[in-house]
Parts: structure tokens; sequence; C-alpha cells
């Protein structure tokens, strides 16, 4: 018998198969540009293809064992209980094949636990109500984890870094068939991203200096995440170029709100983009390059799409495919529009349903994904050095530590829009220096300020504290009550009633800023 040509040639791709299959048929196979992945019933076994890309080649059975390795090794940071280890296939002198025998090495595999393929986020993304703000707060707080563990590099990324990757774009849009996107709009998009990436070079490299550049996940889209032991868990990280892998940690985030966004889930990007800038070690700066960042990944995902419709199996399939490299493209250019910045406040008594409608109007205001949501109850735990779900204690509700609290919040609400993102203020705003205060800041910086005033019966807001679970705020049903005796003042805000339905409130909220409720 002729000896198997890894990695697929026929009898080694049916061996696979055959190996990891049941008793009622053979394995399921996944194929990617880079590897064919076999799914057992307890086990998957993920095969390295040999093929050639400007950016790797895996065409030697030495590169491709090195890329396994490498892939248990760095994914191991992700999820240590997923990764396996590396198994060689050998080839006996009768020609069979077996897994980690005593024959010559043909070929190795990355072996994997097998995890419930409904817990892939792009699954649950695609199911209604699948992807709850518990699983996108969790997901967000397990992404700035891994950047803030992740090795630091002043060699790679930054601006020539970013720019490296702008310039692969531009020419694997030229290698594509000429008829897949419209030649004005592909040229439009890559020359305005090259051109924003030389503006943006002294910021791209004071990131990189400020220690913004590490080694990230690299490939953060959703079908990259699962729920593992009910936890969000990020996988199949980049080995096999250090180029894409040490980046940016905004460039690592921008990946999985961009994809969030173009599976129409826009208000989830939202809240992972704020969550993560709520505890990861990053600035409002990043709004000055995150639309850049947006758009390479979706002109990333633009042009592999495009690639990949030859691969199509019909022409039905082959349209669809064209048709969502063309919505990524679109994305894309939609990434690079200007949104004139403005100013939000949202205020009310705790339990007013403010906080929900702050979040919940955010992704409506100012550039994709969405308006910076500033929360006093998050900067006073940033500023106490605790996560935002930790209690806080008594000396952090000081006079002296509300008077820290505010002066962040509204100095990280600025920063925001000096950026050129929109800010929504989230605060009791009991008092009315501080709603002044917030709307002399608006003035300060030049952009429109609407002051939201949410209000609700004491009984409604007392229950919504008490059904409260895993909440940033520390208010407890007893000092709910206590607020209905607060002098508020004069309310010069608008205001809206949120005593009933959590949708009612947003299309008030909504109606109060100007957003059209059939946009809603």
């Amino acid at each position: 018998m002729t000896r198997a040509q890894p990695p697929f040639d026929d009898v080694v791709t049916a061996f696979l198969t055959d190996a990891l299959g049941e008793a009622g048929g053979p394995a399921k196979v996944i194929v990617t540009h880079l590897s064919k992945v076999f799914l057992g019933k307890d086990r998957v076994l993920k095969l390295k293809r040999a093929v050639r890309f400007p950016f790797l080649d895996f065409r030697s059975l030495a590169a491709r064992h090195k890329a396994c390795l490498a892939e248990v090794a760095i994914n191991s940071r992700f999820a240590p209980d997923l990764y396996k280890g590396v198994v060689a296939i050998t080839q006996a002198a009768d020609g069979s094949l077996a897994l980690d025998g005593d024959g010559e090495v043909v070929d190795y595999v990355v072996e994997m636990q097998r995890f419930d393929e409904a817990t892939l986020f792009d699954h649950l993304a695609d199911t209604p109500r699948g992807l709850r703000r518990p699983m996108i707060e969790g997901l967000a707080d397990e992404i700035a984890r891994l950047h803030a563990e992740g090795e630091p590099s002043t060699t790679r990324g930054g601006y020539a870094g970013i720019r490296m990757i702008a310039e692969n774009n531009v020419q694997s849009f030229g290698a594509l068939n000429g008829d897949m996107f419209d030649a004005a709009l592909v040229e439009r998009v890559t020359t305005e991203t090259l051109a924003r990436i030389d503006t943006a070079r002294a910021l791209l490299d004071g990131r990189r200096a400020a220690g913004h550049v590490r080694h990230c996940h690299g490939d953060l889209h959703l079908r990259n995440i699962c729920l593992w032991h009910g936890k969000p868990t990020l996988f199949d990280g980049i080995e096999f170029s250090d180029d894409f892998a040490i980046i940016d940690t905004g460039y690592d985030l921008a990946f999985v709100l961009m994809d969030a966004q173009f599976r129409g889930h826009r208000r989830l990007a939202s809240m992972l983009m704020n969550r993560y800038l709520d505890v990861a070690d990053d600035t409002p700066e990043l709004f000055r390059v995150l639309p850049i960042f947006l758009s390479m990944r979706a002109q990333i995902r633009a042009h592999v799409s495009a690639a990949a419709v030859a691969g199509q199996a019909d022409a039905q399939a082959r349209q669809a495919m064209t048709d969502k490299a063309r919505a990524y493209l679109a994305l894309a250019a939609d990434y690079l529009a200007s949104a004139p910045p403005r100013l939000v406040a949202v205020g009310g008594l705790s339990g007013s349903g403010k906080s929900r409608l702050a979040r919940e109007v955010a992704n409506y205001l100012g550039q994709p994904p969405g308006a910076r949501v500033v929360r006093t109850d998050v900067k006073r735990k940033r500023l106490a050095g605790i996560h935002p779900n930790e209690t806080l204690s008594v000396d952090g509700y000081s006079a002296e530590m509300t008077e820290r609290t505010y002066a962040a919040f509204f100095d990280e609400a600025a920063s925001a829009i000096r950026a050129g993102q929109c800010a929504v203020l989230d605060a009791v705003f009991a008092m009315p220096d501080q709603r002044a205060q917030a709307e002399a800041l608006a003035k300060t910086l030049g952009v429109p300020f609407t002051g939201v005033w949410v209000n609700a019966p004491e009984e409604v807001r007392v229950n919504r504290v008490m059904a409260r679970e895993r909440n940033v705020s520390d208010v407890t049903p007893d000092i709910a009550r206590g607020q209905s005796d607060y002098d508020v003042g004069a309310v010069t805000w608008d205001t809206v009633d949120s005593s009933g339905t959590k949708e009612d409130t947003v299309r008030q909220g909504l109606a109060v800023l100007g957003v059209l409720v059939e946009h809603a």
C-alpha cells in the first residue's frame, strides 16, 4: 500500500473519520481553510491541512507538528480543560494507520475534549434569547482577564503591525475575482483605512508603549467561544503567526464586537464593549482607533468569505456566501462613517430603571457598537480597587469617596467624547448641582446634551432592588425606600415613566433622545 500523504489523503481522512465514529456512523467532520476537525462522542481531533498562505506554510510535517504543539500551548491559557495534547498518526509496515502507534509518523493531530456545539456563542447568537446579558458580562470579564495576563510586547503591533494587516487586506482584495465586490467601494474602504492608520500612528505606538499590545487570542469571533462548565470559554487562538496574535488588545476585542453586530446583535456588542471597559486596563482613548479596528475585522471577513465562494457545493450556497462577503464589506464601510458625539445623562432613584435604560439606549448612540456608558457604581468600585460585582464597604460611600467618584465619572465621559464617541452618564443625580455639572460638561465640550429623569413608584423600585442578582449596585431595599424622602429639587430633565414594561421604558427613552421608535 502506498504511504498516506498527509494531511488530506483520503486514507488519512477515512481513518480519522472511522476512529472517532460511533455505532451510528462515522464522525462528523468540519473543514476550514486551515484544518479538518473530526468530532467524536467524547473527543475531537484537529488535523492541520498541508496548505500555504501568505501568512503560513503547513506543507511540511515539521511545520504542522510545530503548529499543533503551539496550538495546545497557547490555548491552554484560554481553555486548559479542553486541550488534551498532540497525538501522532502513525503508519505500520502493512500500511495501516494508528493513533500513537509503533509505525512511522505521517502526521499529527490536536486532541480536544468534545463539548456541546449548542453552547457555541455563534449558535447561541442565532437562538432567540440564547445570548443573555450575564453571559456577555462574563465573556467581557474573561477577555479582560486574558488580556491582562498576556505577555506585553514593545516590538510587535503598534502602527507597523496594524498597517501591515491593513496592507494584507488590500492585497487579498486585489487577488479576488473583480466581479465579487464594487471596486470603488473596496478602494474607498481600504484607502481610508490606511489613511486613518497613518493619522493615528502616534496613538497606536503610544498604546503599545502603554502595554496595550499583548499576546492575545487573535481570532476572537463567536464561533471560537463556548460555554464550558457554565463559563464563557475562549478556544482556537491563533498559533501560526505572532503578527496576528501579538496585537493591540482593542484589535482583539474588535473581532467579537464586529461579529456580534454582523449577526444582528449591536445591543450585545455595546454591552460587551462597555463591560470590558468597566473591568479592563484600558481607557476611552480606545475609541479613537476602535472604528479602524472594527472596519479591518469586517474587511478580513469580507475577503475570506469571498475566497470561500468557489468552494461552495451549489449555486445557492455560492450566492449566499457572496451575499455574506458583500455584507461584511458594507459593514466595514459603515464603521468608517462619522457620528457626532453627544452627552446623555440618565438619573433617577435606585430601582427606577435608570441603569437599564442607559444600557439599552447606548447602542443607538454614536459610532458602533454604541456610546460609552459611565456608571458611578462602577467608577466607585474601580477607585476602591475591586471588581464591579463585589460589595463595597461602608467607607466606599463616604463623602470624600463620593466626590472622587463623581470627578472620575465626569472625566471618563469627557475623555470618551473627546475621542469621538457619545457618552451616557448613569447616576442617581439626586442633587441639583450634580445635574448642573453634567449640563456644564456638555457645554464645555461643545456637544449636545440630553438629561433623562426616570420615575417609578416606591413599591416598584423596592421590588426591583429585591429581585436583583449579580448587580453592580450595592443598594438594599431599605436604602431604596429611604431615597423616597430625598429632596431632589426642581428636575428640568425630560421624564420617563418606567413603571411599565422594559420595552415601553426604552421606547420612551429613545423618543426623548430623538431616535425613531421604528428603528428600535
